[in-house]
């Protein structure tokens, strides 16, 4: 199929109509055929990606208040300090999924996540500079905010994803540890800071959207990739709800908890500081954002994370 023949505005890729990580993730069904090279050249390359400036819409700007030293700015920098890591970490352990693909149209896909990991990554520095990071000490900022959560969190998880993907079945193991236990805990938390950012930095908003709608196309593929080996070979079943085992007790092993509940102390305290600004806005329908809290942020998005691990296990025949 060539680019021309793809159905280009497909709404999932649309930044007006793309569903919300939750909505996609229960009704979403989409496929390594539906979703490769020419699809993505068409919709996101030429689609979602137009126009873009920095990683967000070119009419959503970086508010004075965010450039100045101060908690709400420190919650930015430590936020996408550790996304920009976790992105690219992401995007390095593909290269495993693409070597490994059993078809072509799963190694078109893969190679597309790829890149897609890698422009989130340089979507969340290039913000950084919009605050006032000047380039010649953003990798020294980084360092600062996020150094200590990568050696303690992310390289942990890279290290069990590395060595799934050395073992038995690497292809679906790999996509199974990707689909379920990174970009199905981290993606949740992306879309609360898009609502969380809205008023107060709404640059930084369309940044997590941006990434969202992108993330929303790596759950739903991943799915439906682990789905069908299950149903080719259901024996693959115990090994996969063993390594997936695995890998929620090591994630209750690491301070995860810690790192966004410094994050959120840091937002609260900036946040009450801007509160004529920020009003009525509702964080989500019936809480306003001026009114939640630290515990229920972060109560919230992992409410969510374990509502889309939930969707995505029942989908691919897993169980819980």
């Amino acid at each position: 199929m060539t680019t021309q023949e793809h159905p280009a505005g497909a709404p999932e890729t649309d930044w007006d109509l793309a569903p919300d990580v939750l909505a996609g993730a229960r009704e979403l069904r989409l496929s390594p055929e539906r979703c490769d090279l020419d699809y993505w050249i068409a919709n996101v390359a030429q689609g979602t990606l137009r126009g873009l400036v920095n990683g967000h819409r070119p009419e959503a700007v970086t508010p004075e208040h965010m450039r100045r030293p101060g908690p709400l700015r420190d919650a930015l920098l430590s936020e996408f300090s550790f996304r920009s890591i976790a992105e690219d970490k992401a995007a390095r352990a593909i290269t495993s999924l693409v070597q490994n693909a059993p078809d072509v149209k799963s190694m078109e896909f893969y190679a597309t996540q790829l890149i897609d990991e890698a422009r989130h990554a340089q979507a969340f520095r290039a913000h950084m500079l919009e605050v006032g990071v000047p380039a010649a000490e953003l990798d020294d900022v980084v360092e600062k905010y996020a150094g200590e959560h990568r050696s303690n969190v992310l390289d942990p998880l890279e290290e069990f994803g590395l060595e799934v993907m050395d073992g038995p079945h690497p292809f679906v193991s790999g996509v199974a540890v990707l689909t379920i236990l990174v970009e199905g805990v981290l993606a949740p938390t992306g879309e609360l800071s898009e609502h969380k950012w809205k008023v107060v930095d709404p640059a930084a908003a369309s940044v997590e959207r941006g990434a969202g709608i992108d993330e929303i196309r790596h759950l739903t593929v991943g799915s439906e990739i682990v789905k069908r080996h299950l149903e080719r070979d259901p024996s693959l079943r115990g090994h996969l709800a063993e390594v997936l085992r695995r890998g929620n007790e090591l994630w209750a092993t690491l301070p995860a908890f810690a790192v966004l509940q410094r994050r959120e102390e840091l937002f609260q305290e900036g946040v009450q500081q801007i509160a004529d600004l920020v009003g009525d806005y509702e964080i989500w329908p019936g809480r306003r954002l001026l009114d939640s809290t630290v515990d229920e942020r972060i109560g919230t998005a992992l409410e969510w994370s374990a509502r889309t691990q939930t969707a995505r296990l029942a989908y691919m025949g897993i169980g819980e």
